[in-house]
């Protein structure tokens, strides 16, 4: 009977959690063909319209590390419920904005309530399953999180076809209406290490962050050299030293630095962050390339993306399930090199001309690719620190993740602007194909980082024995 009860927990928290990611993944990605529709509304200028994408962006990297702190410091099921209560009621604020920059301050409020979210998804999982069945677990979040990229392009077309523009925001609210109650009385809580908030950390760490996303959303607009964009890197980089520095010196960090000092949690990031600059980065691009040059209307478009994010779909459960029991290296290999080959692929054959056949079997590679990455970078993320600090590790490695594709968009941008432009058909192929090559060197050093990891995803007992020996140097507060 006791046993019934504990699976039935189980399920329910892989149900709720998988709810909670589509619920911000989603979001995240129908935004971006509503805004011809915010700028005819609004009449938004060019800059309004990307922060509209951008405020969201930039809170969710910013509040990522802050989310998994709160979460184990205040209760992780608590902290999980407030997110999705405030990303809630932000999208309502969203759906009634009057102006633009109403929208762009419910957009980062909706930021802030995903990033409580995101982490705590996993570390909930992690709680709730034993190691033998955390695998299978995984493979279902990776693909309800598949699910939600897959169809969050269609869903925004057809959303903006069917009704308005307003609709990608309400479509939130009786999901986040119905899941924060039940979330409250049917996941168990769970608490971090019992320490003190470390408010010197988080503070540096959301204001550093802040730094660095806010200076590589810039750059996009009035480019790298502008003084704006050079002393918010700089302030970044300073702000995460010190950051570093403070982790080091404190009793109770709310990223333990100790973490990379294990080779699977650390070649992991370096995996996940080169993933996200290629990938995202040419995903930003080849989305416009559908419609700007071949002609696409955005359902057109969301609907013949379904071959690249379907594939996510479907082979990222198999691959939680896989990796679990082969380990995860050479599932990222895989991956990474995967999506290399398929950006590659694209960038050869891109042309004004070209159809939609010559995408089929690319896409389907980057998608097999993402998903190979998606679940075995998770379960080697938590295989390297304790279960209790999953939440803390959750945390950077997202932060890490979102900086990636930040930076990816960002830099391939100044790409695509060096070589081509908007202005015509011809001029886009001219900037997205250098762009497509510099994802495919960056994806591909992140297969060669892959190879590195511990075999299994797992630390090896050297690296469990300094990390034995460094955190009994530091003691935890009571």
């Amino acid at each position: 009977m006791e046993m019934q009860a504990q699976e039935k927990g189980r399920l329910w928290t892989l149900v709720l959690v998988s709810v909670g990611l589509f619920m911000v993944v989603l979001d995240n990605l129908v935004v971006n063909v509503a805004l011809p529709s915010i700028h005819n509304d609004f009449g938004a200028s060019v800059q309004a319209l990307e922060w509209t994408v951008n405020a969201y962006v930039l809170a969710y990297g910013v509040m990522l590390l802050t989310g998994a702190a709160l979460g184990d410091r205040f209760g992780r099921r608590r902290m999980f419920v407030s997110g999705i209560s405030l990303f809630t009621a932000a999208s309502a604020a969203a759906a009634l904005a009057p102006s633009a920059d109403l929208l762009i301050a419910a957009r980062a409020i909706q930021g802030i309530g995903a990033a409580i979210v995101t982490p705590l998804t996993l570390t909930l999982l992690a709680d709730a399953f034993p190691p033998e069945k955390r695998g299978i677990a995984l493979g279902v979040w990776s693909g309800i999180s598949g699910v939600a990229v897959a169809i969050g392009p269609l869903v925004g077309g057809a959303v903006i076809e069917l009704a308005d523009w307003h609709w990608i925001f309400w479509i939130n609210v009786p999901i986040g209406l119905a899941l924060a109650p039940i979330a409250a009385r049917k996941l168990e809580e769970s608490y971090g290490p019992k320490a003190r908030l470390d408010l010197p950390g988080l503070a540096l760490a959301s204001t550093g962050l802040f730094g660095l996303v806010y200076g590589l959303v810039r750059a996009q607009t009035i480019g790298w050299t502008a003084p704006e964009v050079l002393i918010s890197l700089a302030a970044g980089v300073v702000l995460l030293a010190a950051f570093v520095r403070q982790e080091l010196r404190t009793e109770s960090p709310m990223l333990p630095m100790r973490f990379f000092a294990k080779r699977s949690f650390a070649v992991t990031n370096v995996v996940s962050m080169a993933m996200y600059f290629g990938m995202f980065g040419s995903i930003f691009f080849l989305s416009q390339f559908m419609q700007n040059v071949l002609g696409n209307s955005p359902l057109q478009a969301g609907l013949k993306l379904l071959v690249w994010t379907g594939a996510t779909m479907i082979v990222a459960p198999l691959a939680g399930v896989f990796s679990e029991k082969f380990g995860a290296r050479w599932f990222m290999v895989g991956g990474v090199s995967l999506q290399a080959i398929a950006l590659g692929w694209l960038a050869t054959e891109a042309s004004t001309t070209m159809g939609y056949g010559e995408m089929i079997i690319p896409f389907i590679l980057a998608g097999s690719g993402m998903a190979l990455v998606f679940a075995p970078s998770a379960s080697a993320i938590l295989n390297s620190v304790r279960v209790e600090e999953a939440g803390k590790a959750s945390g950077a490695t997202n932060a890490i993740r979102e900086l990636g594709g930040t930076f990816g968009i960002a830099v391939l941008a100044t790409v695509f602007s060096g070589a081509g432009a908007y202005t015509t058909p011809q001029a886009f192929v001219d900037g997205l194909v250098p762009a497509l090559w510099v994802g495919v060197a960056v994806l591909a050093f992140g297969a060669i980082v892959a190879a590195v990891l511990p075999f299994g995803g797992k630390a090896t007992q050297a690296e469990d024995d300094e990390y034995a020996a460094i955190h009994s140097a530091v003691p935890a507060a009571n």
